[in-house]
């Protein structure tokens, strides 16, 4: 085996591992949906400073 033929080899597992994580963090994602939008951050134990208007 040539430089070439492995170096391709390891670009395609690497390519596999990456979008197998991919779709095991959508498939099996937390409460949140994994990016900074906080939609899976429990607020009912904070209590609110300020009352509104």
């Amino acid at each position: 085996m040539n430089i070439q033929a492995i170096l391709i080899i390891v670009i395609f597992i690497a390519a596999v591992y990456y979008v197998g994580r991919i779709i095991y963090k959508s498939i099996f994602a937390q409460k949140s949906c994994g990016s900074n939008c906080k939609c899976g951050v429990d607020f009912t134990t904070i209590a609110p400073d300020k009352q509104s208007r």
